[in-house]
């Protein structure tokens, strides 16, 4: 027989996944750096497409990493998509990295805050690591030469106009 999972509570259940992300982000090999080329990784869309950040060379790529259980990932997606819909002719490329071991966990949140951007999913949790993600949402600009500009923890309403300005600066520049 197995046993029962329990059930903890929403605090219980941050705290174990802030120790968990902490502890992998102490094990990560190479991690994110603003001014340094953005790790490589290969994950897979919904329908099994494996994308990665060599496809977007040559765009402004916003990376957000988020999970169902977390509540200002629920905020930021609204925003997200705006960033997609006024900004994606200009470069901009949103893409969110999910990080919830159960893909029925994502896909419930994405049902109740649709994503118009690409969605790829790490329950492995390697992507995570490899950008020593520490808190969730963590979004990474990467700029169009493929090295990251900005690492930003966290989401805030009051947030959104320095990212905003970020992003546009990163629009500015050209394409190496």
């Amino acid at each position: 027989m197995h046993p029962k999972p329990s059930k903890l509570g929403p605090s219980l259940r941050h705290w174990g996944c802030a120790l968990f992300l902490s502890a992998t982000a102490v094990a990560a090999q190479a991690a994110a750096e603003v001014g340094q080329a953005a790790p490589a990784f290969e994950l897979a869309l919904a329908d099994g497409t494996l994308v990665g950040p060599h496809q977007w060379r040559g765009q402004v790529v916003y990376l957000d990493f988020w999970a169902s259980w977390c509540g200002p990932c629920r905020q930021s997606f609204p925003w997200m998509g705006d960033l997609h819909r006024r900004y994606g002719p200009q470069g901009l490329t949103v893409v969110g990295v999910n990080v919830d071991a159960r893909l029925a966990d994502a896909q419930a949140f994405l049902k109740a805050v649709p994503a118009p951007f690409p969605i790829v999913y790490d329950a492995a949790g390697k992507t995570p690591r490899s950008y020593a993600i520490k808190a969730m949402p963590t979004s990474i600009l990467i700029g169009r030469d493929g090295r990251v500009r900005q690492i930003h923890a966290g989401f805030r309403p009051s947030d959104t106009v320095a990212l905003e300005a970020a992003i546009a600066q990163a629009l500015k520049e050209s394409a190496p």
